[in-house]
């Protein structure tokens, strides 16, 4: 039932300098939306048990014919109740039941161009849009800039990732959106590169910590991000920069009316549970299209990671395609190059290899090309429609099950209409889809049917090539879960269990963090399809209770509870497979960590703990737990991993 409420006591207009107000809230009344016109500017505020988290922040947007930042006149609203069941293997928890509360607030312009600004409340998450109105025969628009401002209190802090610079960096492929964190900094201060702030975003007040990024984004607009603060704090969405993609392109997105933008999120908690267990990417967002078939989730190796480029040749990958059947694993990712150093017609052998030992595989492309100067093949055959075709049918027809295409730089609309038209016509040909050196993905594990994962995180390469990467590693691993994995799967190809980076493990960078921390971010990580950074030396050299836990962690979980931790410092938390429970933490600080916590669903159950001594040393131990609760010590670089 609708409830439509014009407002009678503030008539008099938008130029009067008094303001308009509409008010919603959460359904559990927690989080309160409100929305002025002041001025005729509309702005919003946000507060939690009527504490503000969000100050006046401003909001429309701006076209090429139109303006909806000013000058507006408010037509009244509307109230409606959202409710929504829907059920993914591919998030942090398979069953979501989505309520929320919806505020469509209508503005009008000098011109009587009208744009709805909606919003959906449920509790602990807020995602709005606007909504273009057609009002005449002019429908097609550009939009050139959107006004949606996030004003935090000076005393906030930030955990943010810059924006790259375009065309810089190896081959000139960035933005690669691998830029590293700055913790508790300042809210006023502006990004290393001048260009605004990577989503999500995540920020603490006094009382509260909230999260911001996008979702539903598809080729019908441009992937935005946070722009550099003003001096009282507020960013604003920024679109693409006019240097990505080679300077190609617009940096706004073209649209016919009418039209809905993609949806800004904010997720706010007075811990990090409310982030760290966030479903709202997925909430507000339907599938673009059907799957072509049931596509199936699980377990890889790729040899890339410790072999290097010299490991794409047939042999290297029948060794690892061994590894992979010994592991009980689903998949091997072959990587660049192997379509010279292998070949295709004995490529279709190796597959056919990999499927009598039961293992299917992913093959990795690079995107372009024209947007960068990145030389590894197979190249110039996922940029365009008609090459790209022929490709997916060759490798549907030779049993190929998905792909990882790399260096994907940019959010302008190209690109993310190059984005949707890969996963589209994957789809066509059975095929799931992985990016990598790409941006984030937004709300694409529901719209896209047969997408998997994206990298836009500092991954697993960066240890190979840098020692001071492994020296961070333990900092880094303790801040995904609390933001790049809080909005999306992340392809980050961990879990090492070498001690050195090399292909005989025993020279290169050396790893500084535990067993135990490494099992654990097998479980922290989150992604329905994991290639994991093993190596077949493992079976030989590794603690036989690692091995053993490797081989039959899943990678889809039923249920995500956040147990602990903070940023940068030590995190835990536990996940359900059906039946069984995993728990995993790490710890990121100079000191051991004690943590205890309660988890009532483990009460009189037997479980195994992997856990690390005073020593370092990984061990396993075997308890019953009669109470449900847990206390424990999580050594500095160290983790641990309980399962029932």
């Amino acid at each position: 039932m609708k409830n439509i409420f014009l407002f009678i006591a503030i008539i008099t207009g938008f130029n009067t300098g008094f303001a308009q107000k509409a008010v919603i809230n959460s359904p559990d009344e927690a989080v309160k939306v409100e929305i002025y016109l002041e001025e005729g500017k509309p702005t919003y505020s946000v507060l939690y048990k009527n504490e503000v988290v969000l100050e006046k922040s401003r909001l429309g947007l701006k076209t090429n014919i139109s303006d909806y930042s000013k000058g507006l006149t408010f037509e009244g609203h509307e109230t409606n109740s959202v409710e929504k069941t829907y059920e993914s293997k591919k998030l942090k928890k398979s069953g979501i039941n989505y309520k929320a509360k919806e505020l469509i607030s209508t503005f009008s312009n000098k011109e009587g161009q009208k744009i709805d600004v909606v919003f959906h409340v449920s509790d602990n998450d807020i995602a709005f849009r606007y909504h273009l109105q057609k009002y005449s025969d002019t429908i097609a628009h550009l939009v050139t800039k959107e006004f949606t401002g996030f004003n935090f209190q000076k005393t906030a802090k930030g955990f943010l990732t810059p924006q790259s610079k375009s065309m810089v960096g190896f081959q000139r492929t960035k933005p690669s959106y691998e830029e590293g964190y700055y913790l508790d900094q300042d809210i006023t201060a502006a990004s290393a590169n001048n260009l605004g702030y990577t989503f999500p975003g995540l920020f603490k007040t006094e009382d509260h910590w909230i999260l911001l990024s996008e979702t539903g984004v598809d080729g019908t607009y441009v992937g935005a991000h946070l722009s550099d603060p003003n001096a009282e704090g507020e960013y604003t969405i920024a679109f693409p920069d006019s240097t990505e993609n080679n300077d190609f392109g617009s940096t706004g997105a073209a649209i016919s009316l009418p039209f809905s933008t993609p949806w800004r999120t904010i997720t706010i908690g007075e811990t990090l549970k409310p982030i760290v267990e966030t479903t709202i990417p997925f909430d507000v967002v339907e599938p673009l299209y059907e799957a072509s078939q049931d596509y199936e989730f699980g377990r890889g190796v790729w040899s890339w990671i410790m072999w290097q480029d010299g490991s794409m040749n047939y042999d290297d990958q029948v060794t690892y395609i061994d590894f992979a059947a010994e592991m009980g694993y689903e998949y091997i990712l072959i990587d660049a190059l192997w379509d010279q150093n292998i070949g295709y017609d004995r490529m279709e052998q190796l597959i056919d290899y990999a499927n009598i030992k039961n293992v299917d595989v992913f093959l990795w492309y690079n995107s372009n090309g024209v947007a960068n100067d990145a030389p590894m093949t197979p190249r110039n055959k996922m940029h365009r429609a008609i090459t790209r075709k022929q490709e997916m049918q060759w490798l549907q027809e030779n049993g190929v099950k998905g792909l990882k295409v790399d260096f994907m730089g940019g959010d302008k609309q190209e690109t993310i209409q190059l984005y949707e038209d890969i996963m589209s016509d994957a789809n066509d040909h059975g095929l799931m889809m992985i990016f990598h050196g790409a941006t984030i993905p937004r709300g694409w594990e529901v719209m896209y049917p047969n997408f998997i994962s994206t990298e836009a995180v500092l991954a697993s390469e960066n240890l190979m090539f840098s020692q001071y990467a492994n020296d961070q590693e333990a900092r880094s691993a303790a801040i995904h879960p609390f933001i790049r994995n809080t909005v999306g799967s992340m392809d980050f190809g961990g879990t090492v269990l070498n001690e050195r980076y090399n292909r005989t493990n025993d020279g290169g960078n050396f790893r500084r963090t535990s067993d135990a921390f490494q099992l654990a971010t097998a479980v922290l990580f989150q992604t329905p399809v994991q290639f994991f950074a093993l190596t077949p030396n493992n079976l030989e050299d590794a603690p036989e209770f690692a091995i053993d836990f490797m081989k039959n962690v899943p990678t889809t979980w039923d249920e995500t509870i956040f147990i602990e931790g903070y940023p940068g410092e030590y995190s835990v938390i536990a996940r359900r497979h059906k039946n069984q429970w995993y728990i995993a933490g790490i710890n990121a600080s100079k000191e051991a960590k004690k943590v205890s916590f309660s988890l009532p669903e483990m009460e009189g159950k037997k479980f195994s703990i992997i856990n690390d001594s005073k020593k370092g040393k990984t061990e396993k131990k075997e308890i019953t737990e009669k109470r449900g609760k847990f206390e424990l010590t999580i050594q500095p670089q160290g983790g641990f991993v309980i399962t029932n």
